[in-house]
């Protein structure tokens, strides 16, 4: 099974594990019991264990309502349905999809704090002569998935409750219940400072040659890179790059193909929510095809179209499409960009679909070949070497190094088969750099965190967004999900929504 393949393997311990360890997963809950791990994660393989816990709210996280909060409330892509995320329809008493991903991001945090300090206390009893230093690939994954939890949780709520203390009783859980709002820029420095000490530590190779598609040093070295960005410290994120090219080497080797979804765990990747699916068996799965599909029909037709590949068992919802901006603009159909029968679809084999009309379909990119009812198994891309080599153009321009920018965003624009950018001044590098990104990681779970991130949020949907509905909603105070008013309350009115308040909510 490829379900972060490692879990199958350690299924009964790492279960074991979490209940052991974390007798309360939310910041809302209240404790009842704690049990400390001292007389386990005494062995790597216990460990290990205890580690993988920390993976399973991922799972969670990554699905369709998620790819709306990132993808389809932006320039890029809309969703015309009933659902409140993708129409803005969300305040504190109605956070929807924020309360989960509060939830679940807490609940990993929680999850990494506690092994984390395990293993620390750990005697690694089945290594001989074992040293600090044994522990230190062990401790340095606790960090690294843990930054990725924080890295969510800023991109998604800004400042939030920053904490990394173990929850040993119910005194710490109370004290961290009433934490308020914190710095996220804090928050990432102490992350970014923290990787530093422990990514080296950690066997320095690709994503995909790491064991059981455990976080290694790749996604380690991308975690500081994203989180530098964010506070403009572009000399640690092009360090970090720096170290993330001496793995990866050319761009150009990796091809195109693989950034399909259902392609999983190529050289290219750098971080994939794993899935797997077995009739009759253990699946992890996701619902995110559902909305990146043609309309299915239930006999095998999609729009019109016969899709053998697809099979007669899917189902879909309303479809996520591209708004005029993308589809017309950025990436048209009459383009020389490779990358636009991967992101769209007009037909299928010479046969056009009925009704897309002008604006297409999403493409083969975000299909899952064979699904059954809504249980997507391809895996989701969430970071790719393109994506640094693009963060690397950009820090450069942010750092006045003009030459190196347009390299870098130039290696993006050779694979996909387009003409090379040429300098005119640092205001339109920048502004290109923004547009390569939308061309090259659409539905990668990413655009509205860079548009937050460069501050263009509200102007570039409100703009740009061919759905109505969205644009009589959104708010600039939307750039940021409300703290759901349930934690608010629990944590005895230390956390705000002040941004919400100002707009009447």
């Amino acid at each position: 099974m490829k379900s972060y393949s490692f879990l199958k393997k350690y299924l009964l311990a790492a279960t074991a594990t979490a209940a052991l360890l974390f007798s309360a997963c939310d910041l809302d809950e209240h404790p009842t019991s704690f049990v400390g791990p001292k007389e386990y994660y005494k062995t790597r393989a216990q460990c290990l264990a205890g580690l993988n816990a920390c993976y399973i709210p991922i799972n969670s996280i990554y699905d369709y309502c998620f790819l709306i909060m990132t993808e389809g409330v932006t320039d890029l892509m809309y969703i015309a349905s009933g659902t409140k995320d993708a129409q803005l329809d969300i305040s504190p008493a109605k956070p929807l999809n924020g309360q989960k991903i509060w939830t679940q991001c807490y609940k990993g945090v929680m999850y990494c704090n506690s092994t984390i300090a395990a293993i620390e206390r750990s005697p690694l009893n089945d290594i001989k002569e074992s040293s600090e230093a044994d522990k230190l690939p062990l401790l340095a994954e606790g960090v690294v998935i843990r930054s990725f939890y924080y890295w969510l949780l800023t991109c998604i709520f800004g400042d939030v409750p920053f904490y990394t203390k173990e929850v040993a009783d119910q005194q710490v859980m109370q004290e961290i219940a009433h934490m308020g709002r914190m710095s996220a820029k804090e928050t990432r420095d102490y992350l970014i400072d923290e990787l530093q000490r422990y990514v080296p530590s950690m066997d320095q190779v690709r994503s995909s040659e790491v064991a059981d598609n455990r976080m290694g040093a790749a996604m380690g070295w991308m975690m500081i890179a994203k989180l530098a960005q964010w506070n403009h410290r572009w000399g640690d994120a092009l360090e970090a790059l720096g170290e993330l090219e001496k793995i990866y080497g050319d761009l150009q080797q990796y091809p195109l193909e693989d950034i399909m979804f259902r392609n999983k765990n190529t050289p290219e990747s750098i971080f994939e929510v794993q899935r797997t699916y077995t009739p009759g068996g253990l699946s992890v799965t996701t619902n995110v095809a559902a909305i990146t599909t043609p309309y299915h029909n239930g006999k095998g037709i999609y729009d019109g179209v016969e899709i053998p590949e697809m099979g007669t068992g899917m189902t879909t919802w309303t479809s996520m499409r591209p708004n005029s901006y993308f589809c017309d603009g950025l990436q048209t159909k009459k383009s020389n960009d490779k990358r636009k029968t991967l992101n769209m679809a007009w037909e299928y084999d010479g046969k056009p679909f009925s009704g897309v009309g002008t604006r297409p379909w999403l493409g083969p990119k975000f299909w899952c070949p064979g699904m059954q009812n809504t249980a997507d198994f391809s895996n989701q891309k969430v970071f790719r070497y393109a994506d640094a080599i693009l963060m690397m153009a950009e820090c450069y321009a942010e750092t006045e190094d003009s030459d190196e920018a347009v390299r870098y965003l130039n290696m993006v624009r050779e694979r996909a088969g387009t003409t090379a950018y040429v300098f005119k001044n640092k205001d339109a590098l920048l502004e290109e750099i923004q547009k390569e990104r939308g061309r090259e990681l659409l539905g990668e779970f990413q655009r509205k965190f860079d548009l937050v991130r460069w501050g263009i949020w509200y102007q570039m949907t409100y703009e740009y967004t061919n759905y109505p509905t969205l644009k009589d909603n959104m708010l600039p105070c939307h750039e940021y999900y409300p703290i759901p008013d349930k934690e608010v309350v629990y944590s005895g009115g230390a956390l705000d929504n002040k941004a919400y308040n100002e707009y009447g909510m």
